[in-house]
């Protein structure tokens, strides 16, 4: 089994936590370490943070240099540094991790080609040269990532937790605060036109409610107050929303370049009916009127959920053929952390210099 140095965000309930409890429960030895500690002062002020988030957190390569080689200077040389996210580490610390004559993964979830988050992935960017191997979630960025100079490019689906995401056994042991008819769990942003999706299915009689951060930042805030039932969700409070829902709702970011997201994995795994935006990735992963719900505007999408809540039967054989499928598709951590092992210490063999693995 692999000595793993792993650096990613070490809260808990972060995917990075997760990706990297799930290495340890393949058997795996990993040490964990968060780049953004090392800086905690400067990107918890109001005013530095942003600063620091628009030019690429250039300004902080010289102290996380120091903090890199502290650290490295203190242990025992790894099998594999597993980078989760990146955009802290630019150029100059990918060169002091290289002399450790290791594997060099990297593993984003974001659209770092795209164009939503501005300057933040200047420095990784840079960067990806220095990787073995990157590890993306968006087919168009297999090519970006190689015109940039990236030596191998693995595609994979959005994951789910075996562990964190586990259904409860019974739904009836989920408190009242999590139950609703139309569930939407997740974050409001300026430029998605989520905010005035929701509260077009309000209008058209569709009971929907809100969890998620930013939502009192909405032009629409005091319409869609009434539906808010509170900010960001996580651990079994997250399962509980989203099992106690009688249909979860599935938003693409199309700043990200979403066709799938974590939602689309993680809501049938967690004993959730999803119902999402047609695309094609959402067709090759679940039958639709059978796995899964599909529309295509909020027309389409506010007559399937009034369709789907007159129909009790017909909501549960979905959502219990939903969950079959998820299971199936071998998308878990576990099952991808494992897939990118075998192609880091080349256990598995491929033809192609660009891997797409598509559990």
């Amino acid at each position: 089994m692999a000595n793993i140095l792993y650096f990613g965000d070490d809260n808990p309930g972060s995917t990075s936590a997760q990706r990297a409890a799930a290495l340890e429960r393949l058997g795996h030895k990993v040490s964990i370490y968060n780049p953004a500690k090392a800086v905690a002062g400067i990107l918890a002020s109001s005013w530095l943070s942003p600063v620091h988030y628009r030019t690429g957190y250039r300004l902080l390569q010289q102290q996380l240099q120091l903090w890199i080689k502290q650290l490295i200077n203190s242990m025992a040389a790894p099998d594999l540094v597993w980078v989760n996210s990146g955009e802290l580490l630019g150029p100059g610390i990918m060169k002091i991790l290289k002399q450790m004559a290791c594997q060099l993964v990297l593993y984003n979830n974001d659209d770092p080609t795209g164009k939503r988050d501005g300057r933040r992935f200047d420095l990784l960017l840079q960067s990806l040269p220095y990787y073995d191997l990157c590890v993306v979630r968006r087919a168009v960025n297999i090519d970006e990532y190689k015109a940039r100079g990236a030596n191998r490019v693995l595609l994979v689906r959005m994951s789910y937790d075996e562990v964190v995401h586990m259904p409860f056994t019974s739904k009836d042991i989920i408190p009242a605060a999590f139950r609703s008819e139309v569930a939407f769990i997740g974050t409001w942003m300026r430029h998605e036109k989520r905010d005035e999706f929701i509260l077009e299915l309000i209008r058209q009689g569709v009971p929907v409610n809100v969890w998620g951060g930013r939502w009192q930042k909405s032009p629409y805030w005091k319409s869609l107050e009434p539906a808010y039932r509170g900010s960001v969700l996580s651990g079994r409070d997250y399962v509980a929303a989203i099992q106690g829902a009688k249909i979860c709702l599935g938003l693409l970011s199309k700043g990200n370049r979403d066709l799938h997201t974590r939602r689309s994995v993680e809501i049938p795994f967690a004993g959730g009916l999803l119902c999402a935006e047609r695309t094609s990735e959402h067709k090759e992963m679940y039958e639709e009127g059978i796995e899964a719900a599909f529309w295509s505007d909020v027309d389409e999408c506010a007559e399937i959920c009034k369709q789907l809540l007159a129909q009790d039967d017909k909501r549960e054989e979905m959502l219990q053929w939903g969950m079959g499928r998820v299971r199936s598709m071998g998308v878990g951590n576990e099952d991808v952390c494992s897939k990118i092992l075998q192609v880091v210490f080349k256990t598995t063999e491929f033809s192609e210099p660009t891997e797409k693995v598509l559990l």
